[in-house]
């Protein structure tokens, strides 16, 4: 168990320090063109899901994501025990990743954003994106586990550019990226209402695909 806490802990950790490190030098270099920022954002972050999902699968399951946790204990798969202690690893990992990308870059360590990401259209936007990050998983699961880390970093990529949240679809990153007052961050206000709408479509992409999949 302290192998597979390590390994969300630590593969959290660089899923934020690359999500975040990423929007700070993409921002300082795009000269003001946000659509070049966010292409700068967006394919680190999927390369990165697909390597850390290859390292830290067999380890601990790769979750890294408190959503992608709550689906195991629904198909009952992990126990709740288990569950609690991945997401405070995932959590505190996510943050110190913050932190860790604000000292690669000379920001202040803790710096809270400002950076509003609320209203009707961006929660819809987190439901749409976290219930096709559950979608991409257990479809996979079913029939191509070997693909789940190409298809979540693939899913990932093209969902930065669909969704007008640009997909967080993560509890744990939807929490760290309050401490970052950069590209990547939302104001913490904010952040409540982004986690609801993630574990309601957690939640219903579950059970649509135990359904769907006739598990």
């Amino acid at each position: 168990m302290q192998r597979r806490l390590f390994a969300e802990w630590l593969g959290t950790l660089f899923l934020l320090a690359t999500v975040v490190g990423s929007g700070i030098m993409a921002e300082r270099l795009a000269g003001g063109n946000v659509a070049i920022a966010l292409l700068g954002n967006t394919i680190p972050t999927g390369a990165i899901l697909v390597v850390l999902i290859l390292i830290f699968n067999p380890i601990s399951g790769a979750h890294f994501n408190p959503a992608v946790t709550l689906v195991f204990v629904l198909r009952k798969e992990l126990n709740k025990l288990d569950a609690v202690l991945y997401v405070g690893a995932q959590i505190i990992g996510g943050i110190i990743g913050v932190f860790i990308a604000h000292l690669m870059f000379e920001n202040p360590l803790i710096d809270p954003s400002t950076h509003a990401r609320t209203g009707t259209s961006q929660w819809i936007s987190e439901f749409v994106a976290t219930f096709g990050l559950i979608a991409t998983i257990l479809g996979c699961l079913k029939s191509h586990s070997h693909a789940i880390p190409y298809a979540v970093g693939l899913y990932i990529t093209a969902a930065y550019w669909f969704t007008s949240s640009t997909s967080f679809a993560n509890p744990a990153v939807t929490i760290a990226r309050g401490f970052s007052n950069t590209f990547a961050g939302i104001d913490p206000a904010h952040i409540p209402a982004f986690i609801a709408m993630q574990l309601l479509a957690a939640t219903v992409a579950t059970f649509t695909f135990k359904w769907l999949l006739e598990e």
